[in-house]
C-alpha cells in the first residue's frame, strides 16, 4: 500500500471508532452520517485486507491489526493538528466557544457560581457545561477532547495528564446555627455523640476520610448516608445532624443554609484540589486561557488577593 493510496479522512473516522466503539456515535461526533462512517470503514478494510472492527455485544471491538495501527495513526494525527493549528489563537470576547468541564457536585456548588460571572463579563459568548467523573469516564473523554478541564481531588487522572494545584484544604464538621455543637471548639466525644449524615461521594478522594475515620476507630451513629453532597446543605438545615464536609464546601453552604462549621476534632489530612487537562491540548489555546482563569479565580494566588 501506498500513501497515495489513503485518503486522510479515513484514519479520522479509524481513531473515532476507536474511541466510540460505535457507527452512529462516530458519526454523530464527527458530523457525519452512519452511511458515510460505513463507507469509510469498508474503504479501510478493502485497503488494509483486515477487518479492522467486528460487532460484538460490547460494541464494535478492534482486531488485533486495528489495535496494532492505533497508537502510530493516533500520533501521526496529532502532529498534523498541531501543525495546522500552530497560529491558532483564542479570542475570548468574541468567542463562541462551548468548554466542557468534569467536577464533582461540590465542585458545581463552589466552582461554577464565581466562574460563570466572570465568563459573563469576559467572555459572553462562551457556553460551560459540566459532567460528572461517575457518569462518563473521565480519562477516555478527556483525551478525546470532549471534556477540556476537570477538578477536583479525582485520583484516576495520572498518567497523561497535566496537573495544577488550586489549593489546600480541610475536613471541617458543620451543623446548623445554634446547634448544641455550634461552639469554638468540640472534642472528639462531643463528635463521636452527635447523630452524623456521611456522604458517599463514589469517583472522587473523599471517601479516604471515611476511611480514616474507620481504620482509628473514631465512632459515629450515622442515621442518614446519601450518594452526593447537594443536599447537604438543606439536610442540616432542618436538623441536628452533623457532616464531615470539606471546608471549602462549607464555607459555600454557611449563608445560604444558615449553618456553622468547627474544625475537625479528629486528624485528618489536608487535601489538595487540582486543575487537570490532557497532555495533548497543553498547548492548545483556548484550553490555555480557560485554565489561566480557573486558576485566578480559585487558585492559591486569588486567595491572597
Amino acid at each position: 500500500m501506498e500513501l497515495n493510496e489513503i485518503d486522510l479522512n479515513l484514519l479520522v473516522v479509524f481513531q473515532q471508532l476507536l474511541i466510540d466503539r460505535s457507527v452512529s456515535k462516530t458519526a454523530t461526533n464527527l458530523g457525519l452520517s452512519q452511511p458515510g462512517v460505513s463507507n469509510a470503514l469498508a474503504r479501510l478494510r478493502k485497503l488494509t485486507d483486515d477487518p479492522l472492527f467486528l460487532r460484538t455485544p460490547k460494541g464494535m471491538e478492534p482486531t488485533p491489526f486495528a489495535e496494532q495501527l492505533a497508537e502510530p495513526t493516533g500520533r501521526a494525527l496529532q502532529v498534523i493538528h498541531a501543525a495546522i493549528n500552530r497560529r491558532a489563537t483564542f479570542d475570548p470576547a468574541t468567542s463562541a466557544r462551548a468548554f466542557t468541564v468534569g467536577m464533582t457536585d461540590i465542585g458545581e456548588i463552589y466552582f461554577l457560581p464565581k466562574l460563570m460571572k466572570e465568563l459573563a463579563r469576559v467572555a459572553p459568548g462562551v457556553s460551560l457545561s459540566t459532567v460528572r467523573n461517575t457518569s462518563v469516564n473521565l480519562q477516555d473523554e478527556m483525551e478525546a477532547g470532549h471534556v477540556n478541564l476537570a477538578m477536583g481531588l479525582l485520583p484516576q487522572l495520572k498518567a497523561g495528564y497535566f496537573q495544577r494545584r488550586l489549593f489546600k484544604q480541610r475536613y471541617v464538621c458543620m451543623f446548623r446555627l445554634g446547634h448544641p455543637l455550634d461552639k469554638p471548639r468540640i472534642s472528639l466525644s462531643d463528635f463521636s455523640a452527635a447523630e452524623h449524615v456521611v456522604v458517599i461521594s463514589e469517583g472522587t478522594g473523599h471517601g479516604q476520610a471515611d476511611e480514616l475515620l474507620r481504620r482509628h476507630k473514631v465512632a459515629r451513629k450515622v442515621v442518614l448516608t446519601v450518594p452526593h453532597y447537594v443536599a447537604v446543605g438543606h439536610i442540616l438545615h432542618n436538623s441536628d445532624l452533623v457532616a464531615t464536609v470539606p471546608e471549602r464546601l462549607a464555607q459555600a453552604l454557611v449563608k445560604p443554609f444558615g449553618l456553622s462549621y468547627v474544625h475537625h476534632p479528629a486528624k485528618l489530612p489536608e487535601i489538595v484540589i487540582n486543575l487537570f487537562w490532557h497532555e495533548r491540548y497543553n498547548k492548545d489555546p483556548a484550553n490555555v486561557w480557560l485554565r489561566s482563569l480557573v486558576t485566578q479565580l480559585h487558585g492559591e494566588i486569588a486567595d491572597k488577593q
